[in-house]
């Protein structure tokens, strides 16, 4: 056993000194991880934060502009025109000038003091759906709003049903809260991936891969010692971008650290057999690059960091189990936001384990028998 345990160690310790003795191969680790997760922060966001819309108010009376003022106050509407006429509107939605057009109609004041509903136009650039539903359900809030005081101001009963929205675990619903948890996986795991497909295509390309399989080293020892410092610097990169989230986003973590390194350990081993498996049947590092990025896309579409599982067609959801990204954003969603414990997301840590346990032997078995 103590020699057993020798020879991976020598086996770690060569592979890491080819992780970190470039320089350059030092930064590629750990920097992208970084910056990444603060342009996912940043820039891949489905919130609005500065909608620019156009005003054509055919009214121009005090209940008109009292609108418009609860309007502009939000600090999200932002008008980019003022227009005269319908003709108007096509140039600044064409132009994409503005996302949405109000118009009030000229009787405005005059029906809303007779009691009657009066009718606001909105017209949205829907080139974009999700930012147009979004500005849509904005300007439907500050109506809603105006229309509570105007029957507050007239001393009139208030509404027969009201909603009252109370959102668990993200109470401002930013779509940041979400996003950057599941990135603590996702965005590991793209360069865990990569490193481990490249190792053994690495050494099959300079010609030393052969003569590490004729020491006295086993299949098991050179996966052992080849899966070991990926999973490693997986769980390294997964640190920073979860100390980018709570320290820089200031994205509170509800759950526990164990919990979550638990699966993080479970989803990183996973993605290790996955990238061994790549590589074992790569004769060089050019093919192990085009198999990785060939996987790499359809795995972040399927893991329902983006879009929910549950929405997919049945076909995909049955394909998704394959995946390992899948069961790792749900358990560290639901651990950091929710804050759960494993005995509500050991379910995910199965097939982590399957997966792993199929791709890390088929990777020892590759690494004598590769077919190619």
């Amino acid at each position: 056993m103590l020699d057993f345990l020798l020879r991976v160690a020598n086996l770690c310790k060569k592979e890491l000194l080819a992780i970190f003795k470039d320089p350059a191969s030092r930064v590629i680790l750990f920097v992208p991880a970084i910056m990444q997760s603060l342009v996912f922060g940043y820039a891949a966001t489905y919130d609005l934060s500065n909608v620019p819309y156009a005003l054509l108010d055919q009214s121009r009376t005090g209940a008109s502009s009292e609108l418009i003022a609860h309007l502009d106050s939000t600090g999200v509407f932002h008008r980019v025109a003022t227009l005269r006429t319908q003709a108007d509107i096509r140039e600044v939605i064409d132009t994409e000038k503005a996302l949405l057009v109000i118009q009030i109609a000229p009787n405005f004041e005059q029906q809303l003091s007779a009691g009657q509903s009066a009718a606001i136009q909105l017209i949205l650039d829907a080139r974009n759906s999700n930012t147009a539903g979004s500005a849509a359900g904005y300007v439907s809030a500050v109506v809603e709003r105006y229309n509570a005081e105007l029957r507050a101001r007239a001393g009139a009963p208030p509404a027969p049903l009201t909603i009252e929205s109370r959102a668990w675990f993200n109470p401002n619903l930013e779509t940041r809260w979400n996003l950057l948890p599941g990135l603590i996986a996702a965005l590991s795991m793209l360069q865990t991936l990569l490193l481990t497909a490249l190792s053994v295509a690495r050494e099959r390309e300079q010609g030393t891969f052969d003569q590490l399989l004729v020491t006295p080293m086993s299949p098991l020892e050179i996966m052992i010692g080849k899966a070991l410092p990926p999973v490693l610097v997986g769980l390294a990169q997964s640190t920073l971008i979860l100390l980018v989230a709570l320290f820089w986003f200031g994205i509170p973590m509800a759950g526990s650290l164990v919990t979550l390194y638990t699966g993080l350990v479970f989803f990183t081993v996973a993605s290790v057999g996955i990238g061994l498996s790549i590589s074992a049947v790569s004769a060089n590092m050019q093919q192990a690059m085009l198999y990785t990025f060939v996987l790499l896309m359809p795995m972040m579409l399927l893991s329902g960091l983006t879009t929910p599982v549950r929405n997919m067609p049945h076909v995909l959801q049955v394909i998704t189990m394959a995946n390992p990204l899948r069961f790792a954003i749900d358990l560290v969603q639901r651990v950091y936001l929710e804050g759960v414990g494993l005995a509500t997301v050991w379910h995910n840590l199965i097939p982590l384990s399957i997966i792993a346990i199929v791709t890390l032997p088929l990777a020892a078995w590759l690494f004598r028998h590769r077919l190619v």
